[in-house]
């Protein structure tokens, strides 16, 4: 495979070699290039061949660098220079699935690309990697790879994934080990089908690929109101999660003792808040890996909400704010504004918890509130000098929520600046008493 230069930046190396817009990358030092991936590893030379193709003529341009990792200033039609791959599952727990009709392209596209696991933390299944792309992630030691495990049992993973490839590549996981390549890994748990006695197996049998395997997230399976004719799935009850929880330290305990205290699996937050467990403290969580699965995010959340509280001088802060979020960050979130009230002067916050109209009352994770839940719940309260939201709510270069709605068209639904924090315990502190308003 090749690929078309679409840009050559002024100034640049390959300028300067006699590379032009239009001409066709074929190799680098001799080898083939396929995407992104083989690009960026292959230009981190001081000396660069590069094979090239232009009007059906073959041609090369020789590059010397002063600095190997120096970019070398091709611009190609898209930023993997390669269609996004898509999933080949039909997982019985897909969120996709349970989108309702109507909405962008782009939500119902189903990600399974190994490039974008490794650019931007994104997960992947194996079942859509060929053996080239395989063979590329051990030789180029790519790592770490994130991996949407949902159990080690060959037969079940076939059977939730609807994939019949689905048990064989989990062979990968061992030859991953074996090269070094660390994993971080998933398991999307569905109440009586990978939990219990599953689940303490896929814990044992991933511990075994253990360094390589550096954490396993345990996530409660989302779902939405619209899953008309999809497989039948429910939420986890008090008593289910609690017990996902004791499998979790039962299986830490042991592999700590053998370990040196190091800690494996989590469970994430959603776990903890429908078990009605108090969360453990940041010590637990380490270097937080798993904060994209909602590991220890509200752990997080409060241990720099409070150290940014003992920091800052109390004085007045004469405002009166709403902060909006969805019913699992509620509790938390309004623990943490009370603090803040009683620190400064003047701070009036109200916290509302939004429930989720559009997509159904079991989901509860602040990053799937709509802007039509926001501006329907909101309209009618007094929401002082501002409405703070999650910016984990939006979407598409965070100026966007799911359903298209812009954070400037609720800010003039409510005739109020509507601010979006981050998911960061001094920015929102910041934001509270200085920022916005």
């Amino acid at each position: 495979m090749s690929v078309k230069i679409e840009n050559v930046l002024n100034g640049s190396y390959g300028e300067k070699a006699g590379v032009l817009s239009g001409d066709i990358l074929v190799s680098i030092n001799g080898n083939e290039i396929f995407d992104v991936l083989d690009y960026r590893f292959y230009i981190q030379s001081r000396k660069l061949s590069l094979s090239l193709l232009r009007q059906g003529e073959e041609i090369s341009a020789n590059i010397r660098k002063s600095d190997e990792y120096a970019d070398i200033g091709l611009e190609f039609n898209t930023y993997l220079m390669d269609k996004q791959h898509s999933c080949k599952n039909k997982c019985i727990f897909c969120f996709v699935d349970q989108m309702p009709k109507g909405m962008r392209d782009t939500l119902y596209f189903k990600d399974d690309d190994s490039r974008m696991s490794f650019l931007f933390g994104n997960y992947i299944t194996l079942t859509g990697l060929c053996e080239r792309e395989i063979q590329r992630i051990m030789d180029m030691h790519i790592s770490p790879v994130n991996i949407s495990v949902h159990t080690m049992n060959p037969e079940l993973r076939v059977k939730m994934m609807k994939n019949p490839n689905a048990g064989k590549v989990l062979s990968v996981l061992d030859r991953f080990s074996e090269k070094g390549i660390e994993m971080n890994t998933q398991l999307v748990l569905c109440p009586g089908i990978n939990d219990g006695d599953e689940l303490r197996f896929s814990l044992e049998e991933l511990s075994k690929l253990y360094p390589s395997v550096k954490s396993i997230a345990a996530v409660p399976v989302g779902l939405t109101k619209y899953r008309d004719g999809l497989y039948p799935l429910r939420t986890y009850t008090k008593a289910e999660a609690s017990q996902v929880i004791d499998i979790i330290d039962e299986f830490n305990a042991h592999f700590s003792f053998f370990n040196g205290g190091k800690i494996l699996a989590y469970a994430s937050d959603e776990f903890y808040l429908i078990a009605e467990r108090p969360l453990p403290d940041g010590d637990y969580y380490g270097e937080y890996s798993q904060l994209d699965n909602g590991v220890g995010m509200c752990t997080l959340l409060k241990e720099e909400f409070v150290s940014a509280l003992e920091e800052t001088p109390e004085r007045e802060v004469n405002k009166k704010l709403t902060l909006a979020t969805g019913y699992a960050a509620y509790d938390l979130l309004n623990e943490l504004c009370r603090k803040a009230q009683e620190k400064f002067k003047g701070l009036s916050i109200d916290v509302i918890k939004i429930k989720n109209e559009f997509f159904g009352s079991t989901v509860t994770v602040a990053g799937l509130v709509t802007g039509i839940d926001f501006k329907t719940q909101l309209e009618k309260a007094d929401l002082g000098e501002a409405v703070l939201i999650p910016r984990v709510s939006l979407r598409n270069e965070g100026d966007k929520f799911l359903d298209d709605i812009t954070v400037e068209e609720l800010s003039e639904a409510l005739k109020i600046p509507v601010i979006p924090v981050e998911n960061d315990g001094y920015k929102l502190l910041e934001t509270i008493i200085d920022g916005g308003v």
